[in-house]
Formats: structure tokens, sequence, C-alpha cells
């Protein structure tokens, strides 16, 4: 789909701009155009980037192929940008969607295959915002606002991550389920994937503050400068996560092995204590010896009532050796 929103003057901005019109709207260099190639095919788009806005060759190749890093590259005139969206769709091998930016001082041209919420958000506000808030000092300051709502859905996310993690980190300390194990690798993984998409990005912002741009006006740097510490704190606190989510597993692997070497001690005491009982029962239980003295004594309820105080006494008599030796 390809939608053009020409942003004039007086605060309003057209949707019903046709493709024919673009070259003659560029050639006025009044307010902001915004065009959006929202999934469109490769050969429609291609038109567009190459028929009326001429950019390099190179730079329409980098965005139609869709395999890029996050980069900015300048072409004197306008500037070429891959970001990054995050797609937290379940079960997907790459949650990375590729956002390439085209920007000059009047136009902004945007191509995605994919829906990106971000980019949706700020099209909607620049639609019903009558005070131009946007774009009213150029095209550059649209492009911060949508980068930082891109960078606001990494915060949320990251933010979302954390108090997964606490949730986890409370229940390894209490009664842990089954799948906690797999939940974990599983959340590493999520960090891992946040983190490719987050770490790129910091030299493109980075750059968009400190380099001489003649794309980027010099009092619009410190947007971009901002939006720089936001993405670095973002940055900060995934390693974080990642820290802790390595304590959290060795710390769970850890108490699994101390609860088992608590289970094997319980085991070993209650063979220890019934060891000389076998052997009491064991012992007097032998049947196979022909009697040669009177056996009414070792048949008579005084050895039964020995026996049974023995069997009663000697496992007492051992758990408490046990306790003074500090074995429990």
């Amino acid at each position: 789909m390809l939608r053009i929103l020409h942003c004039i003057p007086d605060g309003r901005c057209r949707t019903d701009l046709q493709v024919d019109e673009l070259a003659a709207a560029l050639q006025t260099q009044t307010g902001v155009i915004w065009v959006d190639l929202n999934g469109a095919s490769l050969e429609t788009s291609e038109a567009v980037l190459r028929g009326v806005f001429h950019f390099h060759p190179l730079a329409i190749e980098d965005a139609l192929q869709e395999s890029n890093v996050p980069k900015v590259d300048d072409w004197h005139d306008y500037l070429y940008l891959v970001l990054y969206n995050l797609d937290q769709t379940p079960d997907r091998q790459d949650p990375r969607d590729e956002l390439d930016i085209f920007v000059s001082p009047h136009y902004l041209v945007t191509y995605h295959p994919e829906p990106i919420p971000a980019l949706e958000k700020i099209w909607q506000q620049c639609v019903q915002d009558r005070t131009g808030r946007l774009w009213r000092h150029g095209a550059d300051y649209l492009l911060y606002h949508l980068a930082d709502e891109l960078v606001k859905s990494y915060t949320t996310v990251a933010e979302q991550l954390e108090d997964r993690l606490d949730t986890i980190e409370n229940e390894i300390f209490n009664r842990p389920a089954a799948d906690i194990t797999q939940r974990i690798f599983g959340f590493k993984r999520e960090l891992v994937h946040l983190r490719r998409i987050i770490a790129p990005q910091r030299d493109v912002f980075l750059k968009l503050s400190r380099d001489n741009f003649q794309v980027i006006d010099a009092v619009d740097r410190i947007f971009f400068s901002d939006l720089s510490d936001h993405i670095n704190h973002v940055y900060d606190l995934v390693e974080s996560l990642r820290d802790r989510a390595h304590t959290a597993l060795d710390t769970h692997l850890s108490m699994v092995n101390n609860r088992m070497n608590d289970v094997m001690k319980l085991l070993a005491v209650i063979t220890t204590l019934f060891l000389p009982l076998t052997f009491i029962t064991g012992f007097f239980g032998m049947n196979f010896f022909e009697p040669i003295f009177p056996s009414q004594f070792w048949t008579g309820p005084l050895l039964l009532r020995l026996t049974l105080g023995s069997i009663i006494l000697v496992p007492v008599a051992m758990f408490w050796w046990m306790r003074r030796r500090s074995w429990l």
C-alpha cells in the first residue's frame, strides 16, 4: 500500500495527494511530504524511489533487499537510514522488521514490508494534528518523533521483561514450577533478540546527534542526542537483565542441587537408621539352625520385649548421636 501525506504550513495535512502530483509538490518545497510504502510491491516501490525521488541506485537496492544492519548513509541532499522495529509475534524466529527511511529537509520516505505500530501511531497523529507539532520544524523533526516512538516500544518491552524476571526470581525461592528452566532459557532468548535490535542502532542515533549532516538541522541535533541517551538507557537495562537472567539460572540450578542433596541426606539417614533393625531381625529370624540347648528363653515373652525395645531404642539413639555430631 502506498500512501502520501502532505503537511502544509497552515497546519493541514492532505492525504489525497496522488503519485503523479508528487513531483510538483516536491518542487514547491513547502511543508513536509511523507510517502509511506507499507507493504507496497517492489515494482511500485522502485518506481517511486527511482522515478519520483531519484535516489541513488545503491540506496534503492539496499532498501528493497531488506537485509541491512542499522546504519545511516549521507547522500548530501538526503539521508538513508535503516532502523529496526520489534515484532512481538509469538514463536517468530527473527523478531526484527526492517524500516528503511529516506529523509531530506522537505520529505520523508519510509519503506517497510510489514506494518509497524510506532510508524502508524505517528502517521495518525500527523493526520489528526492541526497545529503541525510533529512536522513544523521539518522532516528531520518528524524523523525524530518516529525514531522516538520506536525507542519507546523498546523501553516498554524491556520493562515487561524486567517484570517477568522479577516473577521468575520470586518463584525460584518459593515453589518453582517444573518448566521454570525452560522459561528462563526462553527469557534469555528474548533478551538476545532485543539486544540484537538495540545495540547496532546506538551508533545510528549517536551519528545523528554528533555528525554535521546537511539534512539534520543543528537545532534539532539535541533531540537526537536525547534519543541516543534513551536507547543507551534501554541497552544498559537489557544488559542488566541478561546478567540477572544468568544469575537466576545459576541460582535455580544450585537450589535444585541443594534440594537433591537434602533428599539424598534424608534417604541416607533412613537407610542408616534401619540398618541395625535389619541386622537384628535378620539375625533372630534365621531358622536353619537346629536348637541344641533349651530354647524356652529364646522364644519367651521377655526376649520378645527386649528385641522390640532394642528395635525402638537403637534408631532413637543413632538419631540423637547424629544430631550431636551435627550431621543433621
